[in-house]
């Protein structure tokens, strides 16, 4: 009988889906629905996605699902059928990447979450079905115009970096837990005004559109499907397209442009750059911009240190690697620091 799990490991998964050539659609989508047992659901979902060749990461909650999956082209109306045999999935919104490219994801990650994303939120009296009005692009477009809006940016400090919409607030948060206080208490004193929130793909002002009610505001809305959804619209009905840059994404491409503008800086030389990457010093991780000419001169790390260290023997790295504390190891972000 077959395993709800991976077979192979990571490394030859990867291999598999860079030498197979098979075309892919990245896909993400999301929906808050009451899940009984997240457990039973999860298994039943991979088995579904993986003999379809489907690949991504997915958290499944009691509260809902979060999906980012990388579909072969041919399987994606099988995909469709698939997930529509699911009741709470039938017909849901499915969002596809602006740029398409095969190597979003290696494997197949399915998850059992608290929460499909993570907010902090811990109040029993927070309803998170009563919902800001959803904008599609060409409303969301003439409502920011409106000098009776403020338009915020749901997302965290490196997603914003590299791409905006633009006179939009931008918090300076790591975290979406982080965010939700700081916009609420920010916001406080301009309860009157349009509040309108978007993030990447909806999901999070779902949620924080919700909180927002939850704390007295009145007018507030949300962009539809997110910056995916929204680039999508602007394109097919030939409307102004008020966002700059590259839409940052929780895959392996990292972003996608949106404009050609880049509006970010290396943070190590200062240089435009919007590209990120991850320090290959594995024991560091940190996320940051780097530019090509800073990526060749530091061998793809962050600082002297890390380069120094990716330079010893991997047996050393691997002994050291141990003795640091994994439990001050967090998934920190790099900013761009001006000098």
């Amino acid at each position: 009988m077959k395993k709800p799990h991976n077979q192979l490991d990571g490394k030859l998964l990867k291999q598999k889906v860079l030498s197979d050539g098979t075309a892919r659609m990245t896909v993400s989508f999301y929906k808050y629905v009451k899940i009984e047992n997240p457990e039973i659901f999860r298994d039943h979902l991979f088995l579904q996605l993986d003999d379809l060749d489907v690949l991504g990461r997915i958290y499944v909650a009691k509260e809902g699902i979060n999906a980012q999956i990388n579909v072969p082209t041919k399987n994606m109306d099988l995909f469709k059928d698939s997930i529509n045999t699911t009741d709470f999935l039938n017909g849901v919104r499915l969002n596809v990447a602006i740029e398409n490219k095969s190597f979003s994801f290696f494997k197949l990650i399915v998850k059992v979450r608290d929460k499909i994303v993570a907010d902090g939120l811990e109040d029993k009296d927070f309803d998170s079905s009563k919902i800001g009005k959803h904008l599609n692009a060409k409303e969301f477009n003439l409502l920011t115009d409106n000098s009776d809006t403020i338009l915020v940016d749901m997302r965290n400090h490196y997603e914003s970096e590299v791409g905006h919409f633009k006179n939009a607030w931008c918090p300076d948060v790591d975290t979406f837990r982080e965010q939700l206080p700081v916009v609420a208490n920010k916001l406080h004193e301009q309860k009157g005004k349009n509040i309108v929130m978007y993030c990447t793909g909806g999901i999070r002002c779902e949620k924080a559109s919700a909180y927002l009610k939850y704390k007295g505001f009145e007018n507030v809305y949300q962009l539809e499907g997110g910056i995916i959804n929204y680039a999508k619209q602007v394109n097919q009905e030939g409307l102004e397209n008020k966002f700059v840059g590259k839409n940052f994404v929780f895959d392996e491409r990292l972003g996608e442009r949106i404009t050609n503008d880049v509006i970010a800086k290396c943070h190590q030389c200062g240089k435009n750059c919007d590209n990120h990457t991850n320090c290959k010093n594995v024991a560091c991780n940190l996320l940051f911009i780097q530019c090509e000419e800073c990526k060749e001169k530091m061998k793809n790390t962050c600082s002297k240190e890390c380069k120094t260290f990716t330079e010893l023997p991997e047996d050393i790295q691997k002994e050291r690697r141990k003795a640091i504390d994994s439990g001050i190891r967090i998934f920190s972000k790099g900013r761009f620091l001006k000098k």
